[in-house]
């Protein structure tokens, strides 16, 4: 049989079902013949479900949904279903089997995919790499001594070597977008409150943090949109239904303003390909008649860090408080960073969290405000294409500080954890605006640099703005912008 699912996009695949042409089981047992021939180069799925999905192939019901018994990969953190493991990647929680199906899940199963297995993420999805102690690396298929990127690490792995067309993922901080510029995929945040979130994880990262999906094709990511999209009156954040579905894709107007910028937010260097990769778009989108403007998000990228993971450190102390589990056990089992951002966050008063957050209120609305100017910002994805997989990203000495976090007070604390960060967010330092703001935003694989390794750019809009990512999106894919990684 034919690969038809590194062949096809998910949306042509289900009328070829309707058709009669193929059937939902093999599919299934296409990608899992896949895993099964290719997971050892990459370590992209770290747990697969053979009799659940081809029982769900064997009696899919086909009552119009959007797609109709299309195998998917879930991402392994905090994209639960029932009775399959729910480990955040850590050694603490290893055995941990889900109690239920969560709210997005819940939505994609209705959308007519079948979950097949669940990609590999580092623990609790604090890293633009994947790297977990408990499941070990994910490669990137361009070059195997390098990471796929993180925390949607296997889920990029997993598309940029045409396994499927599209998988789950979730963006806390970039963590769609940036394995999606590592890998040379399409990696794409939703607005804020877009797509279904709960039970229990409400707020993710109080607003910070949003499932959505990595794809090969904009149709895919289009249609998944419209057959996610929800309105749910008990979550904290809301955001109108689209107007028109957004499957109908419209050319992108001509009379639009592109802001682009290839400064990093928090003034660290970015790499000559980034730059290029940024000023190839200028120079396409220009030669079409669009007008762009060289201007900066007027944010004040370091402090907009420093309350990012402030958050990450509160949240991660009320992650383990909620445990029940004692100290000890927790710092043995996690992995050094977590245990020293989990510390951290102890120390935190109220004060500094709710200021914190009164902050990104007030990003959210200077963002909103420039958005009224110019209808897409454009960036690079990541200043860097994906670092090497023994390329040591945290000094020996930040190392010995989290270690022994406990030793400092948490001034110092917080200060330490953004010492041992630094070097990660250096190589990606544009992806985090979009988490703080709510907006959405897309990475799109229109560059590979001069060391082989792909590199993304990115496209910002306002709020509720998905149409415009994906008329962009589009543009670039018709014109055969897209630099993929070949079969």
């Amino acid at each position: 049989m034919n690969k038809l699912l590194q062949t096809h996009s998910a949306t042509d695949l289900s009328q070829l079902i309707r058709n009669h042409k193929i059937t939902p089981l093999e599919l299934v047992n296409e990608l899992l013949n896949t895993i099964d021939e290719r997971n050892a180069r990459l370590n992209a799925v770290t747990s697969v479900w053979p009799e659940y999905a081809r029982n769900l192939a064997t009696n899919f019901k086909d009552t119009g949904q959007p797609f109709a018994g299309i195998p998917i990969l879930l991402k392994g953190l905090g994209q639960s279903l029932a009775g399959k493991p729910d480990t955040g990647s850590s050694k603490l929680l290893k055995d941990s089997i889900a109690p239920l199906t969560n709210n997005f899940v819940s939505q994609v199963l209705k959308a007519g995919f079948i979950p097949v297995g669940e990609t590999n993420a580092p623990e609790f999805g604090f890293k633009n790499i994947t790297d977990s102690e408990l499941y070990g690396d994910a490669h990137n298929p361009w070059n195997l001594d390098y990471y796929s990127g993180g925390s949607s690490g296997g889920s990029a792995a997993a598309i940029s070597d045409n396994w499927l067309p599209i998988a789950t993922a979730s963006d806390g901080g970039g963590s769609i977008r940036i394995p999606a510029s590592f890998s040379g995929v399409v990696g794409f945040k939703p607005t804020r409150g877009r797509v279904p979130v709960g039970p229990g994880e409400w707020r993710g990262w109080q607003g910070a943090a949003i499932n959505f999906a990595i794809a090969n094709n904009i149709q895919d990511i289009s249609t998944t949109l419209d057959a996610l999209s929800v309105v749910q009156l008990a979550a904290p954040f809301q955001v109108p239904l689209p107007q028109n579905p957004f499957t109908e894709i419209t050319e992108v107007p001509k009379d639009i303003s592109i802001a682009f910028s290839t400064v990093s937010p928090v003034g660290t260097p970015v790499s000559e390909d980034a730059i290029n990769a940024v000023h190839d778009a200028v120079n396409f989108l220009t030669s079409l008649g669009f007008n762009l403007e060289e201007v900066s998000a007027p944010i004040d990228g370091t402090k907009l860090m420093q309350s990012y993971y402030q958050m990450n450190a509160g949240e991660t102390a009320t992650m383990f408080a909620s445990m029940g589990i004692d100290d000890k056990t927790i710092k043995h089992n996690v992995e050094t960073l977590s245990w020293a951002l989990g510390y951290t966050g102890r120390g935190i008063s109220a004060v500094d969290y709710s200021s914190s957050l009164t902050f990104w209120d007030n990003i959210s609305a200077k963002m909103d405000e420039f958005s009224t100017k110019y209808d897409l910002y454009l960036t690079p994805t990541t200043a860097y294409t994906a670092p090497k997989i023994d390329e040591p990203l945290v000094s020996a000495d930040n190392m010995e500080k989290l270690k022994h976090i406990e030793d400092y007070n948490p001034h110092d604390q917080l200060q330490i954890i953004w010492d041992q960060w630094l070097p990660s967010l250096t190589l990606s330092p544009f992806t985090q605006l979009a988490n703080i703001s709510g907006q959405p935003g897309i990475s799109l694989p229109t560059h590979v640099s001069s060391n082989g390794l792909p590199l993304g750019i990115q496209f910002m809009a306002r709020k509720g703005r998905e149409d415009l990512l994906l008329s962009i999106g589009k543009l670039f894919e018709s014109a055969n912008k897209f630099k993929m990684l070949k079969s």
